[in-house]
């Protein structure tokens, strides 16, 4: 087999991911080397990520590149995956899945619920923001913060911020793990469908690569995150909708539990369904259930009333801002 390409990101984070598949990919064998690429989400690092107006604004340049032969592989965070495939490519492996929790970053204060009411809070994050003021309505000084994790640190380090909500999971990648003061846990908050997790990504009719990547998919990740960007894209989520989800696994059983907040915070829309597999289904049985287990929830939603956040989500949106768009 001749050396893979694999595409990514340039940040820090970013090229962690790339070579860990890299690692991975190894572990069989199988050589690769990383290509790194800027996208417009990288360049463009203010004000929240709404404001970009496009979608897959962290993957689209590095899809453009498989697209067009000169990278093999690519790796995106899965949560930054437009949920509405790119024609001629397709996920073909997610591997095992990193922490999916958010992380409550201050030096001063343990948690959340130690903040005084005037503290200033920092995310990228429309979702982050809803589920901290549904969940602690007296804390208002909600602020935007952007750039990679380094650069949101940074902000925090000079006082601009009494606290950061922060994905878990890059801090820990990046060596990050002493900044975390306490996580956000369950029940009050939920990540972003497929937070945690890697996306590799394949031309469709690359069956060299297929082969590779196959061997490091994780099933129970993969099946797991289907059922969650199927919720996502059920609710026409994208990245300014507050939508959070979380697919986990006791022994046979998968359970999914969704959530849907109001852009102001004072309504919630929560449910869970789960789904029971036989050793005998292969990896597209399980996506096609898992994708329906989603659909179904989101539609549960939908009927308990969270259309009226949908039609709001939907009303705000640019003109050129997809109903599928990658979920910060």
């Amino acid at each position: 087999m001749t050396m893979l390409r694999i595409g990514t990101r340039a940040s820090s984070l970013a090229l962690w991911q790339a070579h860990r598949v890299q690692d991975e990919l190894a572990r069989y064998a199988i050589e690769a080397e990383i290509v790194p690429m800027t996208t417009v989400g990288d360049r463009k690092t203010s004000g929240p990520l709404a404001s970009l107006g496009t979608q897959g604004v962290f993957t689209k340049e590095i899809q453009r590149a498989l697209l067009a032969n000169q990278i093999d592989i690519a790796v995106h965070s899965l949560k930054d995956v437009p949920t509405q495939a790119t024609a001629g490519l397709e996920i073909a492996a997610v591997p095992v899945r990193g922490d999916w929790r958010d992380a409550f970053v201050s030096s001063r204060y343990k948690t959340v619920h130690e903040l005084p009411n005037d503290a200033i809070i920092g995310t990228g994050s429309l979702r982050r923001k809803c589920q901290l003021l549904a969940a602690f309505p007296r804390l208002t000084q909600i602020r935007d913060v952007r750039g990679n994790v380094q650069t949101r640190l940074d902000k925090f380090d000079v006082g601009s911020f009494d606290a950061l909500i922060l994905a878990a999971a890059g801090l820990t990648r990046l060596g990050l793990e002493d900044r975390i003061a306490s996580y956000l846990e369950l029940p009050l908050f939920l990540p972003a469908p497929g937070q945690g997790a890697l996306a590799v990504e394949i031309r469709k009719d690359d069956e060299t690569a297929r082969h590779a990547v196959e061997k490091i998919d994780d099933l129970k990740t993969h099946v797991a995150t289907c059922a969650e960007r199927a919720f996502l894209e059920e609710l026409q989520g994208g990245c300014i909708a507050p939508i959070a989800a979380l697919a986990t696994w006791q022994d046979r059983t998968m359970t999914l539990v969704g959530r849907i907040i109001s852009l102001d915070a004072s309504s919630v829309f929560e449910d869970d369904c789960a789904l029971s597999v036989n050793s005998q289904e292969t990896l597209s049985d399980l996506l096609r259930r898992s994708r329906h287990l989603g659909q179904r929830l989101a539609q549960t939603l939908l009927a308990a009333g969270a259309s009226v956040i949908v039609e709001e989500i939907l009303r705000m949106r640019s003109p050129d801002l997809g109903p599928t768009s990658s979920m910060p």
